[in-house]
């Protein structure tokens, strides 16, 4: 009988999303076609990396190939990390498997045969959110958000969307941070020069909890349904707004996922992770599940530790999956996903989605992004959402 096929997945933590690595390889396993409760087909070990950083990340890599000797390196890393993974990875000679929200638009001066990419892509719901934005509401909109977000290419994303639209001019707010009190949100001297020179829309940026805060702070400032709010995917999620569904809501976003989405493939994923979990689908759950798919059909391949047909397929698999086309290799271009522009609003503890549009996507590596890498040679380590 052949020996399981041993994943090590590098997991950092997530105030945000507590279970989302359970969600996650939850999901790996039904897109396989395997029970997750009865399987031995598949053995994941957990390697904590705290929030993510490189150190702590190559330190847990180092100890999966090495030690435990796993067969294939994966788990949630963040772009700015991966360069101090991948000599680990070819010196292994054994494929990883990463995940990512997207919250950096790729960059790759060095792109290793052995290294594969699942990234939900975020910043291309930005870009297409950005085009929308400038198309729909005029230009001059206003973006706003904290210090941790503005570490990242989601607002960088929107910007390029706003001004491939036609945009000339948009205004920024990061907000200040406090040492002493990181969840510290002021925002009256915002909110007073928003008073007098209100701009067409608002675009806001938050993670978590502060992202709830932030729309509870809105509709008490008098500004709510009489500036337009767009705000990130993230905060929109189902589970986010949850906390908050009792609130008169109005509020934009893009999203390149819905529970709700009728086609075949998500409602079966929809309906066999729930069913397992006994939880509500969500983004992390899909990501697994995605890569389940292309596993199911590598498993032949990995089983045999014949790794080279594994990383070959790789390189120019893709699945149809519960929200179209994905593959996970850089070089064979990403599939560009579709963002459904949304309005969403919150009444009777109901979240009701109306879709308004749909944006397109753009390559990572179209010319208009460079400037984008340009400027920004450092950022955070650690996953978008892993605080």
């Amino acid at each position: 009988m052949p020996s399981a096929l041993s994943i090590g997945f590098l997991t950092p933590y997530s105030g945000v999303y507590p279970a989302w690595s359970a969600h996650l390889v939850t999901g790996w396993l039904l897109g396989m076609g395997l029970d997750p409760l009865r399987q031995r087909t598949v053995q994941f070990t957990s390697e904590y990396t705290h929030m993510g950083s490189a150190r702590a990340s190559v330190d847990a890599a180092r100890k999966l190939l090495f030690f435990n000797n796993v067969d294939i390196l994966s788990g949630l890393i963040s772009y700015k990390v991966a360069p101090d993974i991948i000599p680990l990875v070819e010196n292994a000679k054994r494929p990883a498997f990463f995940f990512d929200m997207g919250e950096y638009i790729p960059h790759f001066p060095y792109l290793s045969p052995d290294v594969f990419y699942a990234s939900h892509q975020l910043w291309q719901s930005e870009y297409a959110l950005g085009k929308w934005a400038h198309s729909h509401f005029g230009d001059g909109g206003h973006l706003i958000m904290p210090l941790y977000e503005a570490g990242y290419h989601l607002h960088s994303a929107f910007r390029e969307g706003v001004t491939a639209a036609g945009s000339t001019r948009m205004s920024f707010t990061v907000l200040p941070y406090d040492e002493n009190d990181p969840k510290k949100m002021e925002l009256d001297e915002l909110f007073t020069k928003l008073a007098k020179d209100p701009p067409p829309y608002i675009h806001a940026i938050f993670a978590g909890n502060m992202g709830t805060r932030f729309l509870q702070k809105w509709i008490q400032s008098g500004f709510h349904k009489k500036i337009p709010l767009l705000v990130n995917e993230t905060m929109a999620y189902d589970d986010i707004l949850e906390d908050i569904k009792h609130i008169d809501l109005e509020i934009y976003t893009s999203m390149m996922w819905m529970r709700e989405d009728q086609r075949k493939a998500n409602q079966l994923f929809v309906k066999k992770f729930e069913s397992t979990a006994q939880q509500p689908a969500n983004i992390y759950a899909l990501m697994g599940y995605e890569a389940g798919l292309i596993w199911r059909e590598l498993l032949p391949y990995a089983s045999k530790k014949d790794w080279e047909a594994v990383k070959q397929q790789l390189r120019t698999g893709t699945i149809e999956g519960p929200r179209g086309q994905k593959n996970f290799y850089p070089a064979s271009g990403f599939a560009l996903p579709a963002a459904n522009i949304l309005k969403i609003t919150t009444t009777n503890n109901k979240i009701n989605k109306l879709i308004l549009d749909q944006g397109a996507g753009m390559r990572y590596d179209a010319k208009e992004f460079e400037m984008i890498h340009n400027e920004s040679l450092t950022g955070w380590q650690n996953p978008f959402l892993c605080i």
